[in-house]
């Protein structure tokens, strides 16, 4: 177990106001981990190099931009990657990439740098070109990751409404992107994975590709995330990946099983991992290699909005 691990359980264990919060929440935080025949790796490690800034290759570019937000009320900042080669006359997917709970707008490139993975993955022809967005998921007026940052719980669930009705409705107005759910992909890490899962399976007009790293405590129970579990058949990609290591190994491995019982395609990829950065960086590198953003939609009828869901970006 990591320093990071260690330190959240035993503040989980030893400070009776949050192990109250937390225990409010829907999941549980720690427990035994107890693998199954199932939980092991889908995809081989990355090859050497894959993280590596190369030379004599097309860059892309990252820019932190601000936007007003509706729902905070005040300005805030995101952290947008383009692709090499970028410009108003070709519109592109889009993929939200949510941090965690000690993290901010930052977080993604301080540890595992998605312009680098994604320069490299395009060069190599192992993915499509898109803009990754790299919002801040605490929707509060003071957004930065300090102090006890389980306080700011509350935040990330009023994040919802900023994603949908401030952040999206931005990067579509100065961006040439297609504002559509088959071209727009959300996913996270730990706090941001239980935010893609919870948004993202709420929104099934508006998601086509939802991935969940090592998702948190903040996860809906399984039979409320898809309360309609045929929603999921217009799903391009629902993606699971935790480390085996992790104390909150269960929270996907639960869903996971819930999901098999349910018959719904989904990826479910466990490493040797802890709750860790190494463990978020490489399931990214593959998470992005499963993004084909294909125009031709699947099949199974109309979709319905999941309760409490919504057609409408900025309804």
């Amino acid at each position: 177990m990591n320093i990071i691990a260690r330190a959240l359980l035993l503040i989980l264990t030893t400070c009776p106001a949050l192990s109250q919060s937390v225990e409010s929440e829907p999941r549980k935080s720690w427990g035994p981990i107890v693998l199954k025949e199932d939980d092991r790796p889908t995809f081989s490690p990355p090859p050497e190099g894959w993280d590596k800034r190369r030379e004599g290759i097309p860059h892309g570019k990252l820019t932190m931009i601000e936007y007003d937000s509706k729902t905070v009320g005040t300005r805030r900042r995101m952290n947008v990657y383009t692709p090499p080669g970028y410009t108003s006359e070709t519109k592109l997917p889009v993929l939200y990439l949510l941090h965690g709970i000690g993290g901010d707008e930052t977080e993604w490139e301080r540890f595992a740098h998605p312009d680098v993975l994604m320069d490299n993955l395009l060069a190599d022809g192992k993915a499509v070109p898109m803009i990754v967005v790299m919002p801040n998921g605490r929707a509060q007026k003071n957004d930065r990751p300090t102090g006890d940052v389980f306080k700011h719980a509350p935040a990330f669930a009023v994040f919802e409404h900023d994603l949908l009705d401030d952040v999206i409705p931005t990067i579509e107005a100065r961006y040439t992107v297609q504002a559509d759910r088959e071209h727009r992909a959300l996913a996270g890490l730990s706090m941001g994975g239980g935010q893609a899962l919870n948004f993202g399976l709420g929104h099934p007009l508006l998601f086509a590709w939802v991935g969940g790293f090592s998702s948190a405590p903040n996860t809906r129970k399984p039979a409320e995330l898809l309360p309609n579990a045929n929603a999921t058949k217009h799903l391009r990609l629902l993606w699971l990946s935790c480390g085996s290591k992790d104390g909150l190994f269960s929270i996907s491995q639960d869903f996971h099983a819930w999901l098999k019982t349910q018959d719904v395609p989904h990826v479910w990829h466990v490493t040797d991992h802890e709750h860790d950065a190494p463990e978020w960086k490489q399931a990214l590198y593959h998470f992005l290699q499963q993004l084909t953003f294909s125009a031709v939609a699947p099949t199974g009828g109309e979709i319905s909005p999941q309760k409490g869901g919504s057609s409408k970006i900025g309804k």
